[in-house]
């Protein structure tokens, strides 16, 4: 709809400030998994085993800048294969100049394979497994860092929407505030100036 245009368009005007072509060839695939609060219906949740939480995956798709293509939210207990398949198949759809996706483990061959056949070439980039807690990853900090610009918003710290479409929604606006404000050259929201 109107939100979508909306973020297209100064999507492509924040490429072409960063000196980049409108349209991405490159991207990056990861999700992150949220609590959901008490009045989110139980049949669109689900648990997140290797995290441990309850509540609904957020699947998101930027650009090397870390601008956001693509977001679908899905119960925590969907595989990041399954979803990345998803996204995968959109991503061919919506963003065909794309040839070249980075993504983490949780991604498997499945996917790889998802992605080869639409003629993406998904590459997956394990972290360090020598660093013990926090590590900067090749690419992939890229992805964090866009989640990170999401959690900003105090609406998605958490979950609070009753159908995943709504959740989709918020992240869409939230990430088109942060475009809205590269554009007009103001400074994107960040820990030290909410």
């Amino acid at each position: 709809g109107t939100i979508e245009n909306l973020g297209v368009h100064l999507h492509r005007m924040v490429r072409e400030q960063a000196g980049r072509t409108a349209e991405p060839t490159a991207c990056l695939i990861d999700a992150q998994s949220v609590k959901t609060a008490s009045s989110v219906p139980i049949g669109t949740q689900g648990t997140d085993a290797g995290k441990k939480i309850v509540g609904r995956k957020r699947s998101i798709v930027v650009d090397t800048l870390g601008l956001l293509l693509l977001v679908i939210v899905t119960a925590a207990s969907v595989s990041d294969n399954e979803a990345g398949k998803q996204l995968l198949t959109q991503l061919a759809a919506d963003y065909p100049t794309i040839t070249k996706a980075w993504v983490d483990t949780g991604y498997k061959t499945k996917a790889i394979e998802h992605g080869a056949a639409l003629g993406i070439d998904v590459d997956v980039v394990p972290r360090n497994e020598q660093v013990k807690g926090f590590s900067v990853v090749p690419r992939r900090w890229v992805v964090e860092r866009s989640f990170g610009w999401i959690m900003m918003h105090r609406r998605l710290a958490r979950d609070y929407e009753t159908k995943p479409a709504h959740s989709e929604s918020m992240i869409r606006i939230a990430m088109i505030s942060n475009l809205a404000k590269r554009v007009t050259g103001e400074t994107p929201i960040t820990w030290h100036n909410p």
